[in-house]
């Protein structure tokens, strides 16, 4: 069988969960006897290999209009994938990413040529155009794509005042054409139109998900819910939770008594989502804590570059905090055996995250925000601590707790924690492929956790 997996941006470029799944489950393939490539956007087409895998880069247009690149996606990627499909003619694409450049467009071209195609659901930005799957920032949001909410709570995320992103928010999406066609962009403008392109990704994002792929992976329960509340048929979604990129036969006794200083490890892309600017605040109102915490950056636009910039200097201020490169994947659960607790501030509804059962794998607990995925993997007083998302009060406190508690943490070092691998991921896979391969088959025995 030969699969091509596609997806946001690939090795050597930074990575974040996503492409360190991709390459687990792809290597996880090939010792199975899969033919398996990998192909990702960059700014210009090219061929390399990476881990003895062909990587096949496809070119992207340096510049698309508000609606390509809301929804309807970049031709010029589209055009120059369907060559890379050309050349590499897999039985199946499995795409794990939905943007511009990784659009309904992609999965087009292979359908036109008879290839199935499989989508994973990773990150809340496949349905959520603020990204965050908390409405207004601060409330769980349904899931639901409805135009004038979504627009509204858009507006609101891009720091537009509470009355002027409602007003945008519900005007017709006809005004919005109207501006579109006299070509009017930039600015006010753009929020002008919110509605208008809200409606376009929102109209992408359904033809993507019930028309253009045959299967759908659901990485944790919310996510499946969101699927079912879009148009998504239940029978065509398989929940199938991430796994560790290495086979772990049970999670590890942490060999490391609690001490002091307190260690703790931050480990993910520099981007607002990722909280960790609230675990500073938390940690600066508790300076009296002895503890040290490494942040294990990865930063992978020139957004996150200028928060690195930002946060060296604001790491002068507190020599407990420590920013340390980003580890290879193959290293993480051996270093997070050295920590006391992995902290996982997270902003948005994590669909994983896959560092929750590294920390498991390597025995220590999780101190994640009480949402979404995170919320799904980590039990309350048993294998970590849930704390609200945004409350600076609450992380300060937490952190103390596990300070002044040894006894906590012993307890919560020693809870049994669970692993899950890439091989599980592979197996659900592997159901999947052979039904859409063979429509004799059904899928109907794959779901499951």
């Amino acid at each position: 069988m030969k699969v091509l997996h596609v997806p946001f941006c690939y090795y050597p470029d930074p990575v974040g969960g996503t492409e360190v799944y991709v390459a687990s489950l792809a290597r996880v393939q090939r010792a199975r006897g899969y033919d398996v490539g990998i192909a990702a956007p960059d700014e210009a087409t090219r061929s390399y290999s990476h881990d003895g895998f062909a990587i096949h880069r496809f070119g992207t247009a340096p510049k698309m209009d508000l609606r390509q690149l809301y929804g309807e996606g970049d031709p010029a990627a589209a055009a120059n994938f369907a060559r890379v499909l050309d050349r590499v003619q897999p039985d199946l694409l499995h795409l794990h990413a939905f943007t511009s450049a990784v659009s309904a467009g992609l999965a087009h071209v292979a359908r036109a040529r008879g290839i199935p195609v499989v989508f994973t659901y990773h990150t809340p930005t496949v349905t959520c155009c603020r990204g965050t799957m908390l409405e207004r920032g601060t409330r769980v949001c349904d899931g639901e794509m409805r135009v004038h909410r979504c627009a509204a709570c858009m507006l609101d995320g891009k720091q537009l005042p509470g009355a002027a992103s409602r007003l945008l928010g519900s005007l017709p999406e006809s005004v919005g054409r109207f501006a579109g066609h006299a070509g009017l962009e930039g600015g006010m403008w753009t929020a002008l139109r919110s509605t208008e392109l809200v409606g376009v990704r929102h109209a992408s994002a359904r033809r993507f998900l019930c028309e253009e792929t045959s299967h759908v992976f659901a990485v944790c329960e919310w996510v499946r819910s969101v699927l079912v509340a879009n148009g998504v048929p239940p029978g065509k979604i398989t929940l199938s939770r991430q796994g560790l990129p290495y086979p772990v036969t049970s999670a590890h006794a942490c060999a490391r008594a609690a001490s002091r200083p307190l260690r703790l490890a931050f480990l993910g892309r520099l981007d607002p989502v990722k909280g960790l600017d609230v675990l500073i605040d938390a940690l600066a109102t508790i300076p009296h804590v002895d503890l040290q915490l490494d942040v294990f950056a990865v930063v992978q636009t020139e957004a996150a570059r200028r928060r690195e910039a930002a946060l060296i200097e604001q790491l002068r201020t507190d020599r407990r905090i420590q920013l340390v490169a980003p580890l290879d994947a193959a290293d993480v659960v051996e270093r997070l055996k050295d920590y006391d607790a992995l902290v996982v501030p997270s902003q948005w509804l994590e669909s994983g995250p896959l560092v929750v059962y590294e920390a498991f794998a390597a025995g220590i607990p999780v101190v994640g925000t009480n949402l979404g995925g995170i919320a799904e993997l980590v039990r309350d007083g048993e294998t970590g601590l849930l704390v609200e998302p945004r409350s600076i009060a609450a992380w300060a406190a937490t952190i103390q707790r596990l300070f002044d508690e040894p006894e906590l943490l012993r307890r919560l070092k020693a809870s049994p924690k669970p692993v899950r691998t890439a091989e599980d991921a592979a197996d659900d896979a592997a159901r999947v492929y052979g039904a859409l391969l063979n429509p004799a088959a059904s899928v109907a025995g794959a779901n499951r956790l």
